[in-house]
């Protein structure tokens, strides 16, 4: 069971980031994922979340609108992405992709990948 994240990085203000996370393992692709991020000094928060397959989206009002979550089943594998543009300076955090058999739109998933830090300077 496996869930690795990739894509962070530093980028400018008002610039995109596309955030990737493969799901192995387990049969993910039956799964809801999910993005979540934590900025130093806060709690984990809750992005945006897909179900198995990519027909329902759900967003975080702090991030609706400018995040796109999606996702690609093939291969036996689940690729989940998240595209962020118009980021912000607070939008700097380490983001984490999880993944859980029903939806959850808080931070309690029971798979988590490890964390990709995006930086946004402003």
């Amino acid at each position: 069971v496996q869930l690795q994240a990739s894509g962070g990085g530093l980028v400018q203000a008002g610039g995109s980031l596309r955030l990737s996370c493969v799901a192995s393992g387990r049969t993910f692709s039956s799964y809801y994922m999910g993005w979540l991020r934590q900025a130093p000094g806060k709690e984990r928060e809750f992005l945006a979340a897909i179900n198995w397959s990519g027909s329902t989206t759900y967003y975080a009002d702090s991030v609706k609108g400018r995040f796109t979550i999606s996702r690609d089943n093939a291969n036996a594998k689940s690729t989940v992405y998240l595209q962020m543009n118009s980021l912000k300076p607070e939008d700097t955090a380490v983001y984490y992709c999880a993944a859980d058999r029903s939806v959850v739109t808080s931070n309690k998933y029971n798979y988590w990948g490890q964390g990709t830090l995006v930086t946004v300077s402003s």
